[in-house]
């Protein structure tokens, strides 16, 4: 039996590793691979020593959108389809952005429709040249998902957001950089290399600082400046209890680099 959602993952550096398993059709999400996704999500979650995920698809593609496929077949079902495919996605990117080790995608390939939400989901981006992101929705008649409408302008703007959504305009690996969807872009044969060097990087810092910022960036623009002064403040004292903070201002005093564990 086919493996859907490939796990790996590496207690000596921290990083698990996510890889959507459905080469054939460009990684399409059907109701078994959103399942896995979900299933697969929540056991890294479960796992302490994880500071860093990173997110890919199997084969030339990280993820072309939803099987468009399992709704046609038989449209008295759509919503059912739909509704089954969106109870296991939905969890899943909820966890991934409640988690404080932060997510990476590696994207080469088309990520389109929810595979864009993915991206957008993640913290950080690498995409290899010759990398697309496209909306799609507009090519099957339907309002984005998965965080698409939530995501994408806070990403690039309400402005760019619509253009891409009516126009149904793809960005490429360039474009997406310039848009502040794609955070490197590296030349093609280099993708693993490049996430692999990031990652590392990320799974040695102060972990638990590092979900606060998610936590922190996420509810910005939802909040008055005075109450997420008071958000601030209750994470920086969370932070002092911490064993990285210790480490952090030990390391900073006297002059050396800090090893952060992650606690």
């Amino acid at each position: 039996m086919t493996e859907l959602v490939k796990i790996e993952r590496s207690p000596q550096t921290g990083i698990a590793r996510l890889i959507l398993n459905r080469p054939e059709v460009l990684n399409a999400l059907d109701v078994p691979l959103a399942e896995a996704f979900r299933d697969a999500v929540e056991e890294v979650a479960q796992d302490d020593g994880v500071r860093a995920i990173v997110l890919s698809g199997e084969g030339r593609a990280f993820v072309a959108g939803g099987d468009v496929a399992t709704f046609g077949s038989d449209f008295s079902r759509s919503s059912e389809v739909v509704d089954a495919l969106l109870d296991a996605l939905h969890p899943a990117l909820v966890r991934l952005r409640a988690l404080d080790a932060p997510v990476i995608a590696a994207v080469r390939g088309v990520a389109a429709g929810a595979g864009l939400s993915l991206v957008l989901n993640s913290d950080l981006v690498i995409a290899e040249e010759g990398a697309r992101f496209v909306v799609a929705y507009d090519k099957v008649g339907s309002a984005p998902d998965c965080g698409g409408t939530w995501f994408l302008p806070r990403k690039v703007g309400r402005a760019k957001a619509a253009e891409l959504m009516f126009l149904g305009e793809s960005l490429d690996t360039r474009q997406a950089l310039a848009a502040g969807i794609v955070n490197r872009v590296v030349p093609v044969g280099e993708l693993e290399a490049a996430t692999n060097d990031i990652a590392t990087r990320v799974a040695r810092g102060a972990t638990r600082a590092f979900g606060q910022f998610k936590r922190l960036t996420d509810a910005a623009l939802e909040r008055p400046l005075a109450e997420h002064l008071e958000a601030e403040r209750a994470a920086f004292l969370a932070g002092t209890q911490t064993a990285d903070f210790r480490e952090g201002v030990t390391a900073f005093l006297g002059k050396r680099k800090p090893d952060f564990t992650g606690r």
